[in-house]
């Protein structure tokens, strides 16, 4: 669909003539028969090309049939786009290099260039980007000049599968140059499929000229017969994050029974934090009186509704003290219940640095500020506590 353009819009108005005018069937000088008129945004703001289309004046000549246009065109921007090559670098650039949303790159085209295009134009442009970008990755001739200077090839292959149930994508890396080869997504991991990934890559390997010396993968069964079916001698080796990934699955498990006994040993924060409330709660004299239980007067002074949790201490659930006139010891004891609760709520972490470790490690340095504090009789705080 063609953009509507405001018509109050400003143009800069260029025009576009053709380099050499003289006729490809018989040499004669081609006239202006025509112009096309092309609208787009660029960064120094509304272009409106004006292209001067040219033809053969000999009508008998094959060539006074045909248009000859500018070809200056295609520097600025492409046939029936909306946006020149500028504004297509730009959104490429911020989506893929920054990882910008689709709202974002709109909201800063409106506010930095006053470019105004919808979200399906901007999703339109990135996945002419993307593709544009993996036929340059693709090329022979570029591929040739990254290997040059390499002697041998060392490759692997993985899939990546972004939800359950969504069909899995299946990437080919070299590992040398670093460098995604290709990538596909399969209906199945069967050996058929994979067959057909393995072929392509010794494809690419031959027209490069570079001896493969080693596959890395996790192993699977299609993998393996794949490989050893294409790549005859070449040494294949588990991958070193699925080897300490399944190596370290014990030791996961058991760091996650630590951290639930630790919840459930670290209790009583939310009591804490309502006698704290209830305290410094104020009192309006002519108000009517209500009764009311302790419970329900921390969520009335919190502003929030409480809910119970058997299991763990609503680790999620605080109270907005915000604005509130909270003494200063009273306000150090509700820190400690945030940091406490914080670190209940972590989950950060690998096989190599498990979250249980580090929550274990978090606490300790809680209960020492709350010595250090204690022994230097804080007052208030040394009470409270």
């Amino acid at each position: 669909m063609r953009y509507s353009w405001p018509s109050d819009t400003k143009f800069r108005k260029l025009m576009l003539d053709v380099e050499d005018r003289s006729c490809a069937e018989c040499g004669r000088f081609m006239h202006v028969c025509d112009n096309r008129d092309h609208r787009v945004f660029s960064l120094e703001g509304p272009l409106h090309l004006v292209n001067r289309l040219v033809h053969c004046p000999d009508k008998n000549c094959p060539g006074h049939h045909q248009t000859v246009s500018p070809n200056a065109e295609y520097q600025i921007t492409m046939p029936r786009w909306s946006i020149g090559w500028q504004v297509f670098t730009w959104i490429g650039q911020r989506r893929f290099s920054r990882h910008w949303s689709v709202s974002q790159i709109r909201n800063e085209l409106v506010d930095s260039y006053d470019i105004t295009i919808s979200d399906d134009t901007i999703e339109r442009v990135i996945y002419r980007y993307q593709t544009m970008l993996a036929a340059r990755h693709q090329d022979p001739k570029l591929l040739a000049e990254e290997y040059h200077d390499v002697k041998d090839l060392v490759l692997s292959i993985d899939g990546l599968q972004p939800e359950k149930g969504h069909e899995t994508l299946y990437v080919v890396r070299e590992l040398r140059c670093k460098r995604v080869w290709f990538a596909e997504s399969l209906i199945s991991s069967s050996e058929a499929e994979v067959r057909r990934l393995l072929v392509q890559a010794k494809q690419w390997a031959k027209h490069l000229g570079k001896p493969v010396v080693l596959w890395v993968s996790d192993k699977q069964d299609a993998f393996v017969k794949c490989i050893r079916e294409q790549f005859e001698g070449v040494p294949h080796r588990y991958c070193d994050n699925h080897f300490l990934r399944d190596a370290a699955k014990p030791v996961l498990e058991a760091d996650s029974h630590a951290k639930v006994k630790m919840r459930r040993k670290v209790r009583g924060l939310r009591q804490v934090e309502r006698k704290v409330l209830e305290k410094n709660a104020p009192v309006d004299k002519n108000a009517p009186e209500v009764v009311m239980s302790g419970q329900a007067a921390a969520s009335a002074q919190a502003g929030l509704e409480t809910t119970q949790n058997p299991t763990v201490e609503a680790p999620g659930d605080a109270f907005d003290i915000e604005g509130s006139s909270i003494p200063e010891a009273d306000s150090v004891v509700l820190d400690y219940c945030t940091a406490v609760r914080g670190i209940l709520n972590s989950n950060q972490g690998g096989p190599l640095n498990p979250a249980g470790c580090r929550m274990a490690e978090g606490l300790r340095q809680v209960r020492s500020s709350i010595q250090r504090n204690l022994d230097a009789k804080k007052g208030v705080l040394q009470r409270t506590v």
